[in-house]
């Protein structure tokens, strides 16, 4: 039975490394360039803000570098820490600031702040942006560029996470490591493909576009925001496109493993669509790939054991990529099996509270299942 498993592992991470779309590499990528010059009259960045008095003052700053003419719009929702005076003192030539009215039922907080400054836009164009994202100079001129040359309604960029603490630097690349696994950058950017998929902590994206789905009550339930709306946008026939970046930057620090933990088990089981089947198959298929091979290198012999040292191989350098990007030391590659093992815990967290009753958690909100 060990050597059928080993096999079957090996079979898997085979056909993974050979799959045409390449989920694993790192080929979908933007990068500031402070060199070029566009208008920026007509764009509106929306940025929800919550509680988000520590980063909001250099997420403004950043977006005074990007160029004349950009607009933004700040919906305050319900913050308590003095976020909107802070924003107010930044000195943004085109700043206006809404104060959210109560959540209604049925919304997320941060679609319904979205929503919100949605309807005050008056530009072509709209920038998604999160409270906590610190743009480098030149990549909203890169965003405009890349949407003009390739016909583009869409664009979104990863932003690169903070890897400073021990289990930031353990887990976070593993985060978008595992979210490409999910939804392949090529396929998601492909015209002719289902699959969607979007960041949303920077998107740009069609304000027509945007109101021509409905705005954001089409997802107003949405816990993975960024993804439902990519996939509501493609519906519609517009092209879509997500990469990654060095020029988007999160502000937001998660030092210890429980933060982690808890920014994955916030969507992990919505990933799954709350199904009991997925839950069992992904766990299967994460033990299989990741923790199985690890076991039959240290404790097999013969074919078990060179099946096992393949799959090790392979998932090994399959991550180099990701941490290459990260510019992080190799030997982090290591810890795959680990770090599989925990993302799995985090799945399984995540189910058990959606099973308690709560399907999501953010910002002193609880959204109940139902």
């Amino acid at each position: 039975m060990n050597e059928y498993l080993s096999a079957l592992a090996a079979i898997i991470w085979l056909i993974t490394a050979l799959l045409p779309w390449q989920p694993w590499r790192v080929r979908e990528v933007l990068e500031a360039d402070e060199k070029q010059s566009v208008d920026l009259s007509g764009v509106t960045v929306v940025i929800p803000a919550r509680d988000e008095a520590l980063v909001i003052a250099d997420t403004l700053q950043a977006l005074k570098l990007q160029g004349q003419g950009l607009r933004v719009i700040l919906v305050d929702d319900e913050s308590v820490d003095g976020t909107a005076e802070i924003a107010l003192n930044q000195g943004l030539a085109h700043l206006d600031i809404i104060r959210s009215v109560s959540l209604p039922k049925g919304w997320t907080g941060k679609l319904w702040a979205q929503e919100q400054g949605l309807n005050a836009v008056k530009t072509p164009l709209t920038l998604l942006l999160d409270a906590d994202i610190h743009l480098m100079p030149g990549i909203l001129a890169s965003l405009i560029t890349k949407r003009d040359s390739d016909k583009l309604q869409f664009v979104s960029l990863m932003a690169i996470l903070k890897v400073d603490s021990f289990w930031e630097k353990m887990l976070m690349p593993a985060f978008i490591y595992f979210f490409k696994m999910l939804y392949p950058f090529a396929l998601a950017n492909n015209p002719r493909s289902k699959m969607a998929a979007a960041a949303g902590g920077c998107i740009l994206v069609d304000t027509v576009a945007l109101r021509t789905i409905g705005g954001m009550a089409v997802i107003k339930e949405a816990v993975i925001d960024d993804c439902s709306l990519a996939k509501k946008i493609k519906q519609a026939g517009y092209k879509t496109w997500v990469g990654l970046t060095h020029g988007v930057i999160s502000q937001r620090p998660y030092v210890s493993l429980t933060e982690i933990w808890d920014m994955v088990a916030r969507t992990a089981y919505t990933q799954l669509l709350y199904s009991n089947s997925l839950l069992l198959a992904c766990t299967f298929i994460m033990t299989l790939m990741y923790v199985l091979p690890l076991i039959g290198l240290l404790c097999f012999s013969g074919s078990t054991w060179f099946f096992s040292l393949f799959s090790v191989v392979v998932m090994l350098g399959l991550y180099l990529p990701t941490l290459r990007f990260y510019a992080l030391n190799r030997a982090w590659a290591l810890f795959m099996p680990v770090i599989a093992g925990l993302y799995l815990l985090m799945t399984w967290t995540s189910a058990i509270r959606y099973w308690r009753g709560e399907r999501s958690r953010w910002k002193g909100r609880i959204y109940q299942k139902g």
